[in-house]
């Protein structure tokens, strides 16, 4: 029944990934069709991630009242509802209104699916969670690519990925039981397997954990992590069709690309935990997400940039999450709970306010500065982790003087 459930978790996270892409790759087509600024999918980015926060921090008491069943159930269908409304709206206060259930359900699913896979299976299926995440958001482009390369338009894009929700609201639905039943516990959290060994931390005194120094480098790592990842989703479409002429449906099809480089990479990511840990993958990953920020950056031939993307994807792949597992390495069980729920927030954060800070910007000048906004948005996400890096080494000197 463990691996039964699994599986519909898993799909459950293709769907969570499916309207996150969509966006960005339709907005080149949406903002004249509906007549409205540039810097407008921003606001509408920000209202989808404010509703996300919100459920985010609600979800624990709701799924303790209603189980995560039914809580996920409920969720998809807000989902479907929203996408639904995305392709009948007729004008932008109409998306922005469906855009609150869309984050609202979106935000409910991501954390209580994540708490219960981290409570139930072991530590590596974090990384292929999020991969199937990234088989969603890269399905997500590549549909509304395919509707806009023939006759069909963006509405007709969003209301197919709508139907693919509702599908998944019958299966839930029909499943339900199954959620009743206990799965396989199989691990006792997020990175168990990992923290075995007391962390510096544990005993680092009794003041809050959010006053821990190390705790601000770790949230900058993830406020910047999740600006980069959003930011190249909803604007990367847009900036390939202004500066680098391509088509809407060319552009759309290359940000599914970018998406596919997050999804393989966190496979492959799956089975190299195994080997390797958390801290190298984590900062071999912010290298590479900056060498292909650099790629787009640098006056080369557009081939080169689109090359770019798929190296950004595949450098973000491991970092979101290992950076989650390494939590309770870093802090220690005793703090881990508390610091992963900062951590989460202010990940949303980062997704709601750096991308509409970027169309904010673009507005006043050219969606040209994309690239710059992007490599030092990946430069400051390596260098926080890197501070983190060195401020736990230190911590750990006394000890390993101590042995």
């Amino acid at each position: 029944m463990g691996t039964i459930l699994l599986l519909i978790i898993y799909l459950a996270f293709i769907s969570l990934g499916l309207p996150d892409s969509l966006l960005g790759a339709s907005w080149p087509v949406m903002r004249p069709d509906l007549g409205v600024p540039i810097g407008m999918a921003g606001a509408l980015s920000m209202t989808v991630t404010v509703g996300t926060i919100v459920s985010s921090l609600v979800s624990g008491a709701v799924v303790r009242r209603f189980g995560t069943g039914r809580v996920t159930l409920a969720s998809c269908m807000m989902t479907a509802g929203a996408l639904l409304g995305f392709s009948y709206a007729p004008s932008l206060v109409w998306l922005i209104v469906c855009a609150i259930p869309l984050g609202l359900g979106g935000g409910a699913v991501d954390a209580a699916l994540n708490h219960y896979v981290a409570a139930r299976y072991k530590a590596h299926h974090m990384s292929w969670l999020h991969c199937f995440w990234g088989v969603g958001a890269t399905a997500g482009p590549m549909i509304m690519a395919a509707f806009l390369s023939g006759n069909a338009s963006w509405r007709d894009g969003y209301l197919a990925v709508a139907g693919i929700q509702f599908g998944l609201v019958i299966l839930l639905f029909v499943t339900l039981p199954l959620w009743k039943k206990p799965a396989g516990i199989q691990s006792a959290g997020i990175g168990t397997e990992q923290a075995e060994a007391e962390s510096p931390l544990d005993n680092a005194g009794t003041h809050k954990p959010q006053h821990m120094k190390g705790v601000k480098y770790a949230l900058a790592s993830f406020l910047f992590y999740c600006g980069v990842e959003t930011t190249v989703g909803l604007w990367g479409s847009s900036y390939l069709v202004k500066m680098r002429e391509l088509h809407a449906d060319e552009a759309a099809f290359w940000v599914s690309i970018y998406f596919a480089g997050i999804t393989i990479g966190r496979l492959v990511t799956g089975f190299v935990t195994f080997k390797l840990s958390n801290r190298l993958l984590i900062r071999g990953g912010q290298i590479t997400a900056l060498a292909g920020t650099l790629l787009l950056l640098l006056p080369l031939p557009t081939g080169f940039a689109l090359t770019g993307l798929l190296i950004s994807g595949l450098g973000l792949a491991p970092i979101f999450p290992c950076m989650l597992h390494e939590t309770p390495v870093r802090f220690g069980e005793a703090h881990a709970g508390r610091i992963m729920g900062y951590q989460m927030a202010v990940a949303y954060t980062g997704s709601t306010l750096m991308p509409p800070l970027l169309g904010l910007l673009a507005g006043f000048s050219t969606i040209g500065i994309f690239p710059l906004y992007i490599v030092i948005s990946a430069a400051a996400m390596l260098l926080f982790s890197e501070r983190l890096n060195v401020f736990l080494r230190r911590r750990s000197e006394p000890d390993d003087a101590i042995h």
